[in-house]
C-alpha cells in the first residue's frame, strides 16, 4: 500500500499560503477573475433536446403570434355597431352568413351590416367583423338568424394578430433557461432548432480512506460516501452535467492520476474532502501542480465551510469542498453555484416566494379560485406584481411571467394596492434590473441589447404611452417610452410630462399609411390624399389603433370627425395593423415604416414622430439607468437603429 508523500521544505512553503483565510467576497472575486470573461461553448439542438439549457443568443420572432385576428370563444363574429342598442328588453336580430369558421378555415364571406358569422374558438375573424359574441349569449331566431340581447364592444373576445408576439420582437434573451414554457413559446414562433450553451461536464470525486460506497458493507471506522450523490444532484440542478467518478482513498499518486485524467476529459472538477491542513489531506497539494494559475483561495471566512479550496488549472475550475456534508453543501450553494450557473449561461438562483403589491385592480369571477400570472418589478416602496394582460391564449403570459398570485373564490376582485404572496415559477427568478413601461417598439430591443450582454436584465411592459406615464408617476418603472403629439404646442411628448419626470430624447420613427401593393385607390397619393380616397369609398375598410396609443392621436388628426367602417377595430400593436391589411381583413391603416416593410406592404409617409422616454428623475443615478442612457447614445446602437429604419435623434 502506498504511503502519503512526506512533506519536504518545498511542500512546507506551499502549505504556508493556505494559512491566509480570505473573505467570501475576496475568494469569489479571485475565482471569477481567473475564470472570466470567457465565451461559453455553444451548440445547436432540436427544441425537444434543449430542455434545461440556456440560450446562447437572443431569439427574434420572424412572424406574428397569432398570425391573424382570431376568436377567443365559440360564438358569432359581429359588427359591434349592429349591437349598439341591444339590451335585455330589446333584442337585435342578425342574419347568419351561411358559413361556419372553424380552426384552420379561412373566411370566405365578409360581414355586412346586420349579419353575423358562426365562429369557433381559434377561428380567423372575417373581414368587416370587429367583435365576437359568445354562443351562450345568443338565441336562435328562425331560419338562418339569431337574436342578441346585449351589446358588444369593439375587440370583444378577439386576439389580434401579433398581440402575443410581434414580428421582429425579441421573445427570449440570451441566458434564458429553456423550460416547458419557453419551448411552447419558441414552438409558437415556428422555431425548430436553437443555439444553446453546452452543459459544463463536471467530474465529481470523493476522497478519504474512510469512505464506502452506499450499498456496501461498512467496515470499522468507515462511513458511507454521501457527498458524491449530493454534489452530483446539485450540479445537475444548476446547469452542469455530472459525472461521478467514485470515492478514492488518500493515496497521492493514484489520486493525482485520476484528477489529471478527469481534467483532460471534463470541463470542471469538484472534489470533497482533503482540504484541511493535516498531513494526510493530499488533494490541495495535487491541485497546486495541475496547471496555472493554480490555487486562488484555500481557506474562506465561512461558517461552515472554512477549508474550501478554489483553483483554476489551465482555464478549468477545480474545487475542493469540505468533507462534512453540511459544510460541503453550504459552500457549494454559496460559492460554487454562481460560477457553475455562469459557465452554463444560466441566471442566478432566487427565493421561491416573494411579497409584492398589486398596482392595479384585478377583476375576478366569483365562484372560482383564480391564479393570476404576474411580472415582478421594483417600485419605490417594494416589489410590484404586474398582472399579465395578454389573455388566456397567450404563450407569453406564461413564459414571461415570474410567478402567480391567487384570488379567493369568494372575491370578485383584488383591489389595487393589495400586498400578496407571489409564488415563483423557478427558484432563480430575479427582479429585473431595469423596468420600462409604456409604448412598445421593436427599436427598444436594439437599445437594450447591450445591457443584456452586460448581464443586466430588462423588463418591458407594453401598456401604451399614457399607461406608461401613469406607471412612471406611481414609481413603478424607471422609464416610460412615449410618442404623444400635442396639438396646442405642435410638439411631441414634453407637454405631457408631470413633476418628477424628465424627457430623455430617444429616436425618430416614420408613421404612415399602409396598403396592399396594387390597390389603385392609394397609389401615388399623400397620406392626406389616401385618407380622403378611403373616405370616398364606402367599401374601403380601415384598421385603427387602441385609445391611449400615440398612433391613434395621429389617425384622429387625419380623420377629423369622420368615423369610417373599421374605425372601432382597435388592435394594440403596429404589427397587428400590418397583419390586418396584408391579410385583406382591412384595406388601410397606420403603422411605422419598419413594420410595414417587414409585412410587404406599401407605405405612405405621414409624420416622423418622436419616440422618447419619460425618465423618473429620482432614478436617474441608478447604475442600470446610466447604462441604458449610455447605450442609447452609443455609436453602435445608433448605427443599429439606423439599419432598422429608425432615425437616431
Amino acid at each position: 500500500m502506498n504511503k502519503p508523500t512526506a512533506p519536504d521544505s518545498r511542500a512546507g512553503a506551499e502549505q504556508e499560503q493556505f494559512l491566509t483565510v480570505l473573505s467570501r467576497e475576496e475568494a469569489l472575486a479571485r475565482f471569477e477573475s481567473a475564470l472570466f470573461p470567457r465565451k461559453p461553448p455553444a451548440e445547436e439542438r432540436l427544441l425537444a433536446d434543449a430542455l434545461g439549457l440556456a440560450l446562447a443568443g437572443d431569439v427574434v420572432s420572424q412572424g406574428d403570434v397569432p398570425p391573424f385576428d382570431r376568436s377567443n370563444v365559440d360564438g358569432f363574429a359581429v359588427r359591434s355597431s349592429d349591437l349598439a342598442r341591444a339590451s335585455e328588453g330589446s333584442a337585435v336580430r342578425l342574419k347568419l352568413n351561411g358559413e361556419v369558421i372553424a380552426c384552420g378555415t379561412a373566411p370566405k364571406l365578409s360581414l355586412i351590416e346586420g349579419t353575423a358569422t358562426a365562429i369557433a374558438t381559434g377561428g380567423p375573424i372575417p373581414r368587416g367583423a370587429d367583435a365576437v359574441v359568445m354562443v351562450e349569449h345568443t338565441h336562435p331566431a328562425g331560419d338562418g338568424a339569431i337574436e342578441i340581447r346585449r351589446s358588444a364592444t369593439p375587440g370583444n373576445f378577439i386576439s389580434y394578430a401579433g398581440s402575443d408576439i410581434a414580428r421582429g420582437e425579441t421573445v427570449l434573451r440570451a441566458g434564458t433557461q429553456i423550460g416547458s414554457r419557453e419551448i411552447g413559446m419558441l414552438a409558437a414562433c415556428g422555431i425548430a432548432r436553437i443555439t444553446v450553451v453546452k452543459n459544463p461536464r463536471v467530474a465529481i470525486i470523493s476522497t478519504g480512506d474512510e469512505l464506502v460506497r452506499p450499498g456496501e458493507m461498512l467496515r470499522p471506522a468507515a462511513i458511507y460516501d454521501t457527498n458524491g450523490a449530493i454534489v452530483a444532484a446539485a450540479v445537475a440542478e444548476n446547469g452542469g452535467e455530472p459525472f461521478f467518478l467514485g470515492a478514492f482513498p488518500d493515496d497521492e499518486a493514484k489520486l493525482e492520476a485520476v484528477m489529471r485524467d478527469a481534467l483532460s476529459r471534463y470541463d470542471m472538477l469538484i472534489l470533497s474532502g482533503g482540504t484541511s491542513k493535516g498531513e494526510g489531506d493530499v488533494s490541495h497539494r495535487i491541485v497546486a501542480r495541475l496547471g496555472k494559475p493554480g490555487i486562488v483561495a484555500h481557506g474562506v471566512a465561512l461558517k461552515p465551510g472554512k477549508p474550501l479550496c478554489l483553483a483554476v488549472c489551465d482555464s478549468k475550475p477545480v474545487v475542493i469542498l469540505p468533507g462534512f456534508p453540511t459544510s460541503a453543501m453550504f459552500t457549494f450553494h454559496d460559492m460554487i453555484v454562481p460560477v457553475l450557473r455562469r459557465l452554463a449561461g444560466l441566471p442566478p438562483r432566487n427565493d421561491a416566494h416573494v411579497l409584492a403589491t398589486v398596482p392595479v385592480r384585478i377583476a375576478s369571477e366569483i365562484g372560482r379560485t383564480e391564479f393570476v400570472m404576474v411580472s415582478l418589478v421594483e417600485g419605490d416602496s417594494g416589489l410590484i406584481a404586474y398582472p399579465s394582460g395578454k389573455g388566456s391564449g397567450a404563450i407569453t403570459s406564461f413564459a414571461q411571467a415570474d410567478g402567480f398570485l391567487k384570488i379567493d373564490a369568494l372575491a370578485d376582485q383584488m383591489p389595487a394596492g393589495t400586498q400578496v404572496d407571489v409564488t415563483l415559477f423557478t427558484p432563480h427568478v430575479k427582479v429585473p434590473d431595469l423596468v420600462i413601461v409604456g409604448s412598445h417598439c421593436t427599436g427598444l430591443d436594439i437599445v437594450t441589447a447591450p445591457l443584456a450582454r452586460e448581464g443586466l436584465s430588462v423588463r418591458t411592459i407594453s401598456v401604451g404611452s399614457l399607461g406608461g406615464l401613469a406607471a412612471a408617476r406611481r414609481g413603478e418603472c424607471d422609464l416610460a417610452p412615449i410618442h404623444l403629439f400635442d396639438d396646442k404646442t405642435d410638439t411631441y411628448n414634453t407637454p405631457f410630462l408631470m413633476p418628477g419626470l424628465e424627457l430623455v430624447v430617444g429616436y425618430r420613427r416614420m408613421q404612415g399609411i399602409v396598403f396592399r401593393a396594387g390597390d389603385k385607390r392609394f397609389e401615388g397619393l399623400s397620406a392626406q390624399g389616401a385618407v380622403r380616397a378611403a373616405l370616398e369609398d364606402p367599401s374601403c375598410l380601415m384598421v385603427n389603433r387602441n385609445q391611449g396609443a400615440g398612433t391613434r392621436i395621429l389617425i384622429d388628426r387625419l380623420l377629423g370627425e369622420a368615423r369610417p367602417d373599421g374605425y372601432w377595430n382597435q388592435p394594440r400593436s403596429h404589427n397587428a395593423v400590418a397583419a390586418a391589411v396584408a391579410q385583406h381583413r382591412a384595406d388601410w391603416g397606420m403603422t411605422i415604416a419598419p413594420v410595414a416593410h417587414a409585412a410587404g406592404l406599401r407605405f405612405i409617409p405621414y409624420a416622423e414622430e418622436h419616440y422618447d422616454f419619460a425618465l423618473v428623475s429620482a432614478r436617474r443615478q441608478r447604475p442600470v439607468v446610466q447604462a441604458f442612457l449610455h447605450a442609447l447614445a452609443s455609436s453602435d446602437v445608433r448605427k443599429a437603429l439606423a439599419q432598422a429604419e429608425f432615425r437616431p435623434a
